[in-house]
């Protein structure tokens, strides 16, 4: 018996790439699986997400992109954070499609590829997509800049521009302004890589708030991350993903506590009467941040249950009050997931987002699948 799980539903997943698909057609989907798949598992999410609509994938870094070929996953890559001195013509080996936030990035991705001519193992073309700046001021190349990195990208043969792509800042909240402005903005930039010669025939600028609520600007493909896991990603909107992730614990003992006697380090809480405590094995070490103190509820068999004291490195302590569902050790404890809070309802209560919750599950946290994503 495990005694912290991150539980995974294939079917979920499944069902989100389905619907994800479904709505933003016939724009393409590309599967966002950085991060290890938002905590997912990189491998599996892509597998599951390419036999059920998506047709590309994305991911952060080169090792990731790097990870999925190892897993046997042939569909196209786009990695967008990475260094001009890494290991270029590997990655290009790899078939590992880059983006180009900069005109040194532009520069590296032509001297490898040019470097790499003649190499019968390598693909035709390096294939890249420029990132633009339209208003996030995160990575991007800068509007002053985009004439010498189009020209540049153009007069080499060795190198194919799939597209462009820019990320939105404000989507989230669908009448912020912001969202119009960066559209605005891409649209300029696309039209001025075709004037330098580039074709751009996919370009993409949304990410889940933006694809699930402006189709208008969803080109001819979008990058759906969050909504991928089930995760809303405009507060109060119900686009029909089901979340794929419960982070659940076991109960190690049940034991009573006395009317004003404390529980945890420092003692910042006290039973108000008579009952018991429940300790649950997940703490700091395992992603359970010590900030969360008073903000998680823990379900056993459907009742949520405060969380109560300082969180320590290694377990929780939870308040049954008189334990009348007669909790005991060896009951399935929800920290977040199904038949428990959700990871946003979390986030929420602790101020920060849903990303980060689904994220956060680690240390001694096993992770399981269930369901055949079919």
């Amino acid at each position: 018996m495990d005694l912290l799980t991150a539980r995974i539903d294939r079917d979920a997943l499944a069902h989100n790439a389905r619907e994800i698909a479904r709505r933003v057609a016939p724009a393409r989907l590309m599967a966002v699986v950085k991060a290890d798949g938002y905590n997912h598992g990189a491998a599996e999410v892509a597998r599951i997400a390419l036999a059920n609509g998506a047709q590309e994938l994305g991911v952060a870094t080169l090792a990731e992109a790097r990870e999925l070929r190892r897993a046997g996953i042939e569909a196209p890559i786009l990695a967008w954070l990475w260094s001009p001195d890494q290991d270029l013509p590997e990655a290009l080996r790899r078939g590992i499609r880059l983006a180009v936030p900069s005109l040194a990035h532009a520069r590296a991705v032509v001297a490898a590829a040019e470097g790499m001519q003649g190499r019968r193992e390598v693909a035709e073309v390096a294939e890249v997509t420029v990132k633009v700046e339209t208003g996030m001021h995160r990575s991007g190349v800068d509007p002053a800049a985009w004439g010498e990195v189009f020209d540049l990208l153009a007069r080499c043969p060795r190198v194919r521009v799939t597209g462009l792509m820019s990320h939105l800042s404000s989507a989230d909240d669908p009448d912020d302004p912001a969202t119009d402005a960066q559209a605005e903005q891409f649209r300029r930039a696309i039209a001025a890589a075709r004037e330098h010669g580039l074709e751009v025939p996919v370009n993409h600028l949304c990410n889940s708030p933006g694809a699930l609520t402006r189709p208008d600007l969803r080109h001819e493909m979008v990058r759906v991350g969050l909504a991928l896991y089930g995760l809303e990603p405009v507060d109060g909107v119900e686009h029909g993903v089901i979340p794929a992730m419960s982070w659940v614990g076991r109960v190690l003992v049940v034991k009573p506590v006395r009317a004003g006697e404390g529980a945890s380090y420092g003692l910042t809480w006290r039973a108000p009467r008579d009952g018991y405590l429940a300790v649950v094995p997940a703490g700091y070490a395992d992603g359970l941040p010590r900030s969360f103190q008073g903000h998680v509820e823990v379900a056993v068999d459907g009742r949520r249950y405060p969380q109560v004291g300082r969180v320590c490195m290694d377990q929780c302590v939870v308040w049954l009050g008189a334990n009348e569902h007669r909790v005991a050790a060896g009951d399935e404890a929800v920290i977040f997931g199904r038949g428990g809070m959700s990871a946003t309802e979390l986030a929420h209560r602790a101020g920060t987002i849903n990303y980060e919750v689904v994220c956060a599950p680690r240390g001694r946290t096993r992770r399981v699948y269930v369901g055949q994503g079919e």
